[in-house]
């Protein structure tokens, strides 16, 4: 597509990007002023990162459907996609603690930009299994990503830990906008019905995001955190407030994650049309990441366990929504109680978790973490489809109501005592 024709056509898409980035950072910051650049710059490359996500979830499926040798096989770039960002949490994690933030995050960025030309290679020879094989290299890129949050802590005073998180994680409102939108427009960028274009803008992101990377002042390891060796994993665990951390942000990704996926079947089922469908899913994406200016402020007037426990309370009003009916306002209501429940109670708990290792075990921690937390996003990925097919809607909804129960015991029975942590 000539560049003139772009620059008329899709320009206003990235000037909505900018204006919109830089009218949250300027009315935000007025009352964030311990936050430094570089955690908008994290933030930035989060948004990135999150708006290639979107995309991607956006025409995977399509794309499998059109090229797909059988209807089996349909759903395997998807589980292939999850299994690579599953498979990349540990080696990330281990990584950035060896090699240091920058060169780490920019390997991730280098990986996306060549999974994302190896799709837009394998779609242009419609080769099913080569573009398979590049989105489980998207995965990986994905999942250097999600350390995005924890870099945040590290280039913020401690006093703000809990805003870098939220403000990190605020990227995705301009994902939840930007993500669909290019998802149209690439399809109009060419007319091979394969979205290609799509995999084009995946790479102009990831090079953007790389090109960020290298002006963010990262903290230099400190020595001793550097040298000292990591206690055992079974050491690291048994730490106050160490597998409660974990517990809640698994909890607070599964539930979210499989109600969010299982909606827009049960809603067809219901005689609703895909458009409505994906209507409620964008209005569950904003409040997913809405509330993230204000979470932080919020986790430190009120503590991280409280907002665990408010999550957990607003994820059992979704649920019981659902239960009730099934109109558009029970969707739509639910979904969005579910989106800032997922944002109470995932952002308190990385906050939490956070707080409860040593720097010289940072690397291993995180690799736990990340490893089980997005282990359940890719077997609720995985199943949701399926579950919500075979037990009905309402049942889904009672499953995964004892999970969330279990972590309002958990944090109910532990905001009485001894205060957190602050040891990181």
């Amino acid at each position: 597509m000539p560049l003139a024709l772009f620059v008329e056509n899709y320009s206003h898409i990235f000037l909505l990007f900018l204006l919109s980035y830089m009218l949250s950072v300027y009315v935000v910051t007025k009352r964030n002023l311990e936050l430094n650049r570089n955690v908008w710059l994290l933030s930035l490359c989060q948004a990135l990162l999150m708006t290639g996500n979107i995309l991607l979830i956006s025409v995977i499926a399509l794309i499998g459907k059109t090229l797909a040798p059988s209807s089996s096989f349909i759903t395997l770039p998807v589980a292939l996609q999850f299994l690579g960002l599953m498979a990349a949490t540990i080696p990330a994690s281990l990584i950035m603690g060896k090699l240091g933030r920058r060169l780490g995050f920019s390997l991730g960025n280098v990986i996306g930009i060549l999974g994302a030309s190896l799709a837009t290679y394998a779609l242009s020879q419609q080769n099913f299994y080569l573009f398979c094989m590049s989105t489980f290299l998207l995965g990986v890129g994905i999942g250097f990503g999600t350390l995005y949050r924890f870099a945040a802590i590290e280039v913020c005073e401690e006093s703000a830990r809990h805003r870098a998180i939220s403000i990190s994680m605020a990227g995705g409102v301009l994902a939840a906008i930007l993500g669909p939108n290019l998802a149209v427009y690439s399809q109009q960028w060419s007319d091979d019905g394969l979205y290609i274009s799509a995999f084009a803008v995946l790479v102009v992101l990831y090079i953007t995001a790389l090109v960020v990377l290298q002006t963010i002042r990262f903290p230099p390891a400190h020595t001793q955190a550097l040298h000292a060796k990591a206690d055992k994993l079974r050491l690291i665990i048994r730490r106050p407030n160490f597998m409660l951390a974990v517990i809640a942000a698994m909890v607070a990704y599964a539930v979210m994650n499989i109600l969010m996926t299982a909606t827009p079947l049960a809603m067809i089922g219901c005689g609703f049309d895909f458009d409505k469908a994906a209507g409620v899913i964008e209005w569950h994406v904003l409040g997913m990441f809405a509330p993230a200016f204000v979470t932080g402020r919020l986790i430190e007037r009120f503590g991280a366990k409280n907002m665990i426990l408010a999550g957990g309370l607003l994820f059992v009003a979704c649920i019981g929504i659902n239960i009730h009916g099934v109109s558009i306002w029970h969707f739509s209501l639910a979904l969005i109680l579910l989106g800032i429940g997922w944002n109470f109670m995932f952002i308190a708990a990385t906050g939490l978790f956070s707080q409860s290792y040593e720097a010289k075990n940072r690397s291993k921690a995180q690799a736990f973490n990340e490893f089980f937390v997005f282990s359940c996003v890719t077997i609720t990925a995985l199943l949701s489809g399926w579950l919500e097919s075979t037990v009905g809607w309402q049942n889904l909804n009672l499953y995964v109501l004892p999970f969330v129960l279990l972590v309002i015991a958990m944090f109910a029975l532990k905001t009485n005592k001894k205060p957190e942590s602050q040891t990181a």
